[in-house]
């Protein structure tokens, strides 16, 4: 005989999800594998000569570049005489300033690093991420994409999103050649929404690169970095390479962050037999190392490998704030779905949602999960009522706000209109008033009509060839009469000019003004410190449409 309550329960959603016991060996372990280092450090005349047990000539090339260039030695010595358990309790304590924190956490090794963070509970690396974010308000990212790469879509996409409140928005594409269009739809429909969100275009890092030159983007976060060295050679790149590369992008005004995340070594087959923490950690030393901003980091698109193992959503959490520990900028990946179970993705996110992380998801879906080429946000758009209702319920920030149906209607279709216009003035492919309508009402691209994807690749190129930039966008938009969406537009090209939000954890409000950890650095020290909700956001947050009022009963 069988049990009915087990029949029940083995058709229950978190019994589709994958999970698998610890196995060192392959790296299918989050935390404390055997085979992790121990900490240690030796530095003589100023440079480290043994780190973690291992001596400067038995390096790999990852822990040359980290000796070399991710830890204060002058502050090394004595962080790492410090016993693990008092940095634990100083990250968590309210009366040690996050600065005092950062000065002991930069001296420190991977290993050490990670020793640390093994001392905590996941409510306490939550208390620590509360504390060692580095800009005092959390803020959000969002993805913008679809199936068909409708450029009319994206942009009416892109403002609704502005709308809802992301500071940053970011597409990929379906067809690479289609890249340029939907960089310029992106553009016009966030500075339509809202001026001041900062967009990207997910791409091959030197077409990246090429747009952002051309004023189509702002940021970019798609530089990845591993944690073991066969990875990095399997793609033909080293620590140095990125961090060249990454002084490309800002030297030329574009705000930019790494990627990593535990599992990736696990999925490429390298890992070493080190736990996922371990090597992560040396992802986000990379990072520190090479001068970049910040570090998109939280497992994203490997969710699955930590997912399946003990631990492994805690340390999730754990290498965001380890990113944090280290006074980098974080987008924590919230992004890529990984349970079928609605519980489980939910606490997922309420980890870094609760005490708030630069970028809390480094792309919630605001499209139908269909449509996202990103292989599928934690969340999407269909649960944008729930997380507002999060937000109202444990009233906490989490980036969005509520709207009416009305406001959206409006900048969908102006902002399907401003590309109409864009589009007509460059001479691209006509965009029809049938498809206008179709995307102010739109759910996702099965509700568009088709596009002529033979003129529309062509003229994505012929973009490229006319030496198409941001300021022919401007003058299309303010010579079709949208001459808001063309003031917002300029502006952010002047902030390229400007450079201030190549500053760490920076974000620009709706005028423009620069929201970093420069001039606005979190300051929690406990109740009554650090971020707290103003009276205006407060009754934003509190006043979702569908909650009924006093005269409602009247």
């Amino acid at each position: 005989m069988k049990s009915k309550r087990f029949q029940v329960l083995a058709e229950r959603p978190v019994n589709k999800d994958g999970f698998v016991a610890e196995w060192p060996e392959v790296g299918l372990v989050a935390v404390e594998s055997p085979n992790d280092p121990k900490p240690s450090i030796k530095i003589e005349n100023g440079k480290i000569v043994e780190m973690d047990g291992k001596k400067r000539e038995d390096f790999d090339m990852i822990e040359q570049f980290i000796a070399d260039y991710a830890i204060d030695v002058e502050m090394a010595e004595k962080a790492m005489k410090m016993d693990s358990v008092e940095i634990a309790r100083m990250l968590v304590d309210i009366n040690v300033p996050r600065e005092e924190v950062i000065k002991i956490t930069s001296g420190l090794t991977p290993a050490k690093i990670v020793e640390v963070v093994n001392m905590l509970n996941v409510v306490e690396i939550m208390m620590a991420i509360q504390k060692m974010r580095a800009r005092k308000r959390p803020g959000n990212q969002c993805h913008v994409t679809n199936l068909r790469d409708n450029p009319v879509l994206l942009a009416a996409d892109a403002a609704e999103a502005a709308l809802r409140g992301f500071d940053e928005e970011e597409t990929t594409v379906g067809i690479t050649r289609y890249a340029p269009f939907n960089a310029l739809a992106l553009l016009v429909g966030s500075q339509t929404g809202r001026g001041g969100v900062l967009t990207q275009c997910a791409l091959e890092e030197a077409f990246e690169l090429t747009i952002g030159m051309r004023g189509f983007t702002s940021y970019a976060e798609t530089i990845s970095v591993y944690g073991t060295e066969q990875v990095f050679v399997d793609g033909d790149d080293t620590p140095w390479s990125k961090a060249f590369l990454a002084s490309a992008y800002a030297s030329r005004g574009l705000k930019m962050r790494f990627t990593s995340g535990s599992g990736s070594e696990v999925q490429m087959g390298y890992a070493e037999g080190k736990s996922m923490l371990y090597l992560e950690t040396r992802c986000v030393m990379i990072s520190k190392g090479a001068g970049v901003q910040g570090l998109q980091n939280g497992s994203i698109s490997c969710i699955g490998v930590p997912g399946a193992v003990p631990s492994g959503i805690r340390i999730v959490a754990g290498e965001n704030l380890i990113t944090t520990m280290l006074d980098l900028e974080v987008a924590s990946g919230s992004d890529q779905t990984f349970s079928h179970s609605d519980i489980r993705r939910t606490a997922r996110t309420l980890l870094l949602m609760l005490p708030g992380t630069d970028l809390i998801f480094s792309g919630y879906s605001s499209v139908p999960n269909y449509d996202n080429m990103f292989a599928g946000s934690n969340f999407d758009i269909e649960d944008v009522d729930d997380y507002l209702a999060l937000q109202r319920d444990l009233m906490v920030d989490g980036g969005l706000k509520p709207v009416t149906e009305e406001e959206v209607i409006a900048v969908r279709n102006k902002a399907a209109r401003a590309l109409q216009a864009v589009f007509k003035k460059l001479g691209l492919p006509p965009i029809t008033d049938e498809e206008v309508e179709a995307a102010t009402y739109a759910h996702g691209s099965k509700d568009m009509p088709l596009r002529d994807v033979n003129e529309d690749l062509k003229a994505a190129t012929e973009i490229m060839n006319r030496g198409i930039h941001g300021l022919d966008i401007v003058k299309a938009l303010a010579e079709s009469g949208f001459k808001d969406v063309a003031e917002n537009i300029f502006n952010m090209l002047k902030q390229r000019i400007a450079g201030d939000y190549l500053h760490t954890s920076a974000v620009l409000d709706k005028d423009f003004n620069i929201d970093s950890a420069v001039n606005n650095p979190n300051d929690y020290m406990g109740p009554g410190t650090g971020y707290r909700l103003s009276a205006e956001r407060l009754e934003e947050i509190k006043n979702i449409p569908q909650a009924l009022k006093p005269e409602d009963f009247k």
